[in-house]
């Protein structure tokens, strides 16, 4: 006998309901009327957007303002010609706005509406999200230049009880978000313990203690950041993804700041990590990367060239976003189609197509690279080789005429190769597809306010001698770099206000790489190992980490026992 659950049915219909609605307005949008469409159901609303038209003035006009950047704002309509969508427009232009309109369903225009009721929680900002204000993350962004500064700060808010309870909770947010832009946090780490919750920045990519709060202070948190992200408030066994922006400056001079949110279940409460995307943070140039005279001549051949593949190496938080985003850069003319596809797209380059995959839709790397190539690009570049069918076809694009940069899981150059063939990739095409192998790390630089020179320890002094002496014996000159092997002193940092006494201010990559070559040409046939691939590289007369982690050491922008947090020392292969 066959049942049938009435209610289900009817979350069905609805579901597909609304799926319809939204490739129907998806379809008059670009075929009819050839302006962008959106979907509002999982994006973020601007408090900001809000603000420009009453809820009553929205309701009139049938639309609804939900992004606002500078003076420009996007307008949620039905249809563009439609009565009230066009008397919207004239309205914001009158008062000096910049108007796109963007064709949208009911249920997004229903759900900027619905949003008028946080208002009355809501701070003003000038731009990214709702309850967020980005004056005040503009003033301590500035301000705040130490982690006494934000320890400081952030104890204010938390004491402060002359608000509302919503207010309140906004503005904690905005101070720990403001003080995390202001010392250059790449991540902001809230985590709840047994018996209180812990505030945490990521900076120079070590982590530091700010202070501590209550749960109920860590809930609210958590709730505002749910709906900053768009994410769903009654879910927390379950892991979710979300994102948010605020704009700081004037238009034109103004950036804007993402907040990639990550939420995971845990033992006391979801561990929340915001990490702090700062355009900023890619606008260093290829030279200002810690990239050797030598090696730096290398990667400006290799990535100018017409064709081929530029493979990164390196564990997360290595740095290797930002160095495949200042090879796109360097490169990019008018001249050039460039496509990336990214997990997620981190950062925006003017000028690049950027695409991002999406694995609940069945658009991977994979799929990505797939579309991609319909697309008549000069350059592509994949966040990720994760698979034999990506390697496959990544490789062979690199003989079809571009130039294809991605990165790989290994943990030095030399095995690059032989993790490609791991792939499944043929050995034979993958002679004349690869160019280029580089792994790296990233070290924190001594702070220059407060490095002193001191005595050379023992064991310092074997680190030098060890590593100097096997560059040497592989042919490799040391000395052109400006140092020495008989050193008696060494660089240290004391620690002092502006490095918030950690003895460290910034971080530098630390590099290799591997070209192909003849030698390497010949044994790549018979799948060579990691040590046989490296045995030929040595022959190259470029440095390896462990030798370019030295000659750094020596010329004083960094410590061994940095280095030694990111490269074997005694690593022989």
């Amino acid at each position: 006998m066959v049942t049938f659950d009435e209610s289900n049915q009817q979350k069905r219909l609805a579901s597909l309901r609304k799926e319809e609605e939204e490739e129907l307005v998806e379809m008059l949008a670009t075929s009819r009327y050839g302006i962008p469409y959106t979907n509002l159901s999982s994006q973020p609303i601007d408090n900001d957007a809000l603000r420009l038209l009453e809820e009553k003035e929205a309701r009139t006009y049938d639309v609804g303002a939900y992004k606002l950047v500078g003076r420009k704002v996007s307008l949620a309509v039905r249809s563009p010609v439609a009565d009230g969508a066009v008397a919207a427009k004239a309205f914001l232009e009158k008062k000096g706005y910049e108007v796109t309109m963007v064709m949208a369903s009911e249920t997004s225009i229903q759900k900027i509406w619905g949003r008028y009721a946080d208002l009355s929680y809501a701070t003003q900002s000038r731009a990214g999200s709702l309850n967020v204000s980005a004056s005040i993350l503009e003033e301590l962004s500035k301000t705040v230049r130490s982690i006494d500064d934000a320890v400081k700060k952030i104890s204010e808010s938390m004491q402060e009880d002359t608000i509302g309870t919503g207010q309140r909770v906004s503005r904690i947010l905005e101070i720990i978000l403001g003080t995390g832009i202001g010392l250059g946090a790449s991540d902001i780490h809230v985590e709840p313990m047994e018996d209180h919750a812990e505030l945490r920045f990521r900076l120079d990519g070590v982590l530091h203690l700010i202070t501590t709060f209550d749960h109920e202070t860590y809930h609210k948190i958590n709730t505002r950041i749910k709906l900053l992200s768009g994410l769903k408030l009654t879910i927390s066994s379950n892991p979710q993804d979300g994102r948010f922006s605020a704009f700081l400056g004037r238009d034109e001079d103004g950036v804007e700041i993402n907040f990639r949110t990550s939420l995971i279940p845990g033992a006391y409460g979801e561990s929340i990590v915001l990490r702090i995307l700062n355009p900023k943070s890619i606008r260093v140039t290829l030279d200002k990367l810690g990239i050797s005279a030598p090696m730096y001549e290398i990667f400006m051949r290799e990535i100018q060239k017409p064709h081929g593949m530029v493979l990164l190496t390196g564990p997360t938080g290595s740095g290797k976003t930002t160095t495949l985003y200042s090879f796109l850069q360097k490169i990019f003319t008018p001249e050039i189609k460039i496509i990336t596809i990214e997990d997620p797209v981190e950062y925006h380059l003017a000028g690049i197509t950027q695409t991002q995959v999406d694995h609940k839709k069945g658009y991977t790397f994979l799929e990505g690279l797939r579309s991609a190539l319909r697309q008549d690009p000069d350059v592509i570049m994949v966040g990720e080789i994760r698979d034999s069918e990506t390697a496959k076809i990544g490789v062979e694009s690199a003989l079809t005429g571009h130039l294809v940069f991605s990165t790989l899981h290994t943990n030095n150059a030399s095995g690059v190769i032989p993790r490609l063939i791991d792939l499944e990739v043929n050995p034979k095409i993958l002679v004349s597809a690869l160019s280029l192998s580089i792994a790296q790390r990233l070290c924190r630089t001594l702070c220059p306010d407060c490095k002193y020179e001191r005595d050379i320890t023992d064991e310092e002094r074997h680190h030098v001698e060890h590593i100097w002496d096997t560059a040497v014996a592989h042919g490799k000159n040391v000395e052109q770099f400006g140092v020495k092997r008989d050193v008696t002193k060494l660089w240290s940092g004391k620690g002092c206000p502006t490095c918030n006494n950690t003895g460290y201010k910034g971080r530098i990559g630390i590099f290799e790489c591997i070209q192909m070559d003849a030698n390497i040409e010949k044994i790549i046939m018979q799948e060579p190992t990691e040590r046989d691939i490296k045995a030929l590289a040595d022959k190259q007369g470029t440095l390896d980490m462990r030798e370019d982690g030295m000659v750094k050491v020596l010329q004083g922008l960094t410590d061994f026992a940095e280095v030694a947090s990111v490269v074997d020392l005694e690593d022989e292969k």
